[in-house]
């Protein structure tokens, strides 16, 4: 390396130390873009939120999931960045809310709905725990355990179902009485 490229690359470190030596040092410019970056992406949320409904922040599928973390990234990326600005991060959130409509109405084919949508699983058919289904959502017999507990279940024999959802959660259906479930209501369950 000759001496021309030592000063450039010093002079690099240099500018870089610079930066990042002071925790607070901030320039008012910096923390006025902030604050209007801030204030206009939050407007936006709100205004495509109302547009294009609640179950933009829903937990109903993984693309949804998806939604809720493209909306927060955009939104720091947005607030945070100095090479986004305000109207390219609205412009990339409106995008966001338009694949989630797009999607939500895609989701009425079922061959859409298999591409992105888990299917829930039973885990449990009354005592019965399925170790196989168990095994394909990745839990441990340590994790039905502890949401049995969180259900208030005291008896295995109090268990009709229990269902692991799309969204990730375990749904337990407690007996209350000898009637079979509805098979409307477990009609897409993978057995």
């Amino acid at each position: 390396m000759n001496t021309s490229n030592l000063l450039y690359l010093s002079s690099i470190a240099n500018q870089s130390a610079k930066k990042a030596t002071g925790l607070f040092d901030s320039d008012f410019q910096s923390i006025l873009l902030i604050l209007l970056s801030s204030t206009g992406i939050y407007l936006a949320v709100i205004v495509y939120t109302r547009i294009f409904g609640k179950r933009s922040f829903s937990k109903m599928s993984s693309f949804d999931f998806a939604m809720t973390v493209a909306v927060g990234s955009i939104i720091a990326t947005t607030i945070l960045s100095e090479t986004v600005s305000l109207f390219e991060g609205a412009v990339g959130l409106l995008m966001v809310y338009i694949l989630q409509l797009v999607a939500a109405y895609l989701r009425r084919y079922s061959w859409f709905e298999k591409q992105i949508d888990n299917q829930p699983t039973l885990i449990m058919d009354g005592q019965t725990i399925l170790k196989k289904n168990l095994e394909a959502v990745r839990l441990t017999e340590g994790d039905l355990r502890s949401k049995l507990r969180e259900a208030n279940v005291t008896k295995l024999s109090e268990i009709k179902a229990v269902i692991f959802e799309t969204t990730g959660d375990l749904v337990i259906l407690h007996k209350k009485d000898n009637d079979a479930i509805d098979h409307w209501i477990i009609n897409d369950v993978k057995r």
